[in-house]
C-alpha cells in the first residue's frame, strides 16, 4: 500500500511538470510564431519599409505634377508644354518631326 501511494505521488508531480512544460512551451510558441510575435514583427517591418518606399514615391510624382501643372497656370503658361500636351492627346505631328511610337 505505501508503494501504491509512492506511485501516485510521483504521478502526481510529473503530470504537474509535464502540464507546466506544455504551458510553458506554448507560450513560448506564441512569442515566436504568433499572430504578435518575432517573425510578424519582422513581416510589419518589412511592410513598414516597403509602404515608406511606395510613400517617397509618391511624394516625388506629387510634387512633379505639382510643378508641370504650376507650368500650365494662366499667368504663367509654357508654351512648350501646351504643345508637348496638344500633339500627344491630339495626335498631331509636324512634317519633319521623327515620332517613336511606344506600346502602352
Amino acid at each position: 500500500m505505501l508503494s501504491r501511494t509512492r506511485l501516485t505521488r510521483i504521478l502526481q508531480n510529473m503530470a504537474l511538470f509535464l502540464g507546466a512544460a506544455a504551458i510553458i512551451g506554448y507560450f513560448y510558441m506564441q512569442t515566436y510564431d504568433g499572430n504578435y510575435g518575432l517573425v510578424a514583427q519582422r513581416a510589419y517591418e518589412q511592410e513598414i519599409v516597403n509602404m515608406t518606399v511606395e510613400r517617397d514615391a509618391l511624394r516625388t510624382s506629387r510634387i512633379d505634377w505639382e510643378h508641370r501643372l504650376e507650368l500650365l497656370r494662366s499667368d504663367r503658361l509654357d508654351p512648350d508644354l501646351l504643345e508637348e500636351i496638344a500633339r500627344r492627346d491630339l495626335g498631331f505631328v509636324k512634317p519633319n518631326d521623327f515620332v517613336l511610337l511606344s506600346p502602352r
